[in-house]
């Protein structure tokens, strides 16, 4: 009897020690499986570097329907000769807001911003074109730029109130000198000197 009750008591020693080896391998297992928490497909990472910044885009032009709007918008409207240095004004059609330009008179002609995202389709102003410009005055320098772009300039061939003046762009034009024409819209507008004159003595 002496030697079952060992017998027993060796059988439960032996199988608590392995029980309790199972326990910390278990933990142990439980420990090693727990993975590291990976970011999910759908959280934000940083985005790798793309190259030079492009400068911001600033807006796009306003748009002109008529030549009354024009005239009604620019502080200044000129014809005369593009030059190397400036712009020779010949004739004064309209000055407002307190601008004094006279004929025989050099401005200076400023460019659009660079921001602008209609800038990459304006036309370029060079020596010895004749034009009719409608400008807006810079507040902070004594410099003009043509209203919205090329919708501010008109190319000049002829002399007199008979003198042909046109759009220098088809798509960035007016469509009538007081009222929109729809279906002239996007071809580009042509009128003469002395109905362009008219116009500009119409408004206030």
């Amino acid at each position: 009897m002496a030697v079952h009750l060992r017998r027993t008591r060796s059988l439960w020693v032996t199988a608590a020690a392995v029980l309790a080896v199972a326990a910390l391998s278990a933990c142990g297992s439980a420990d090693a499986a727990d993975p590291v928490a990976a970011p999910s497909a759908g959280a934000p990472t940083e985005a790798a570097p793309t190259g030079a910044v492009r400068p911001a885009i600033k807006g796009k032009l306003r748009g002109y329907g008529t030549v009354r709007q024009l005239s009604e918008a620019a502080d200044l409207v000129v014809r005369g000769e593009v030059e190397a240095t400036g712009f020779r004004v010949d004739e004064v059609l309209r000055a407002a807001n307190g601008t004094s330009v006279g004929a025989g008179t050099r401005i200076t002609l400023a460019s659009l911003d660079r921001g602008v995202a209609d800038m990459a389709q304006m036309s370029t102003l060079t020596a010895g074109q004749v034009v009719v410009l409608y400008l807006a005055k810079d507040p902070a320098a004594p410099t003009f730029r043509t209203l919205s772009g090329d919708f501010g300039v008109f190319d000049v061939a002829g002399a007199g109130d008979d003198a042909v003046v046109v759009s220098r762009s088809q798509a960035m034009a007016v469509s009538g000198l007081v009222d929109e024409d729809p279906a002239a819209s996007g071809h580009g507008f042509r009128t003469t000197l002395g109905q362009v004159r008219a116009v500009a003595t119409q408004v206030k």
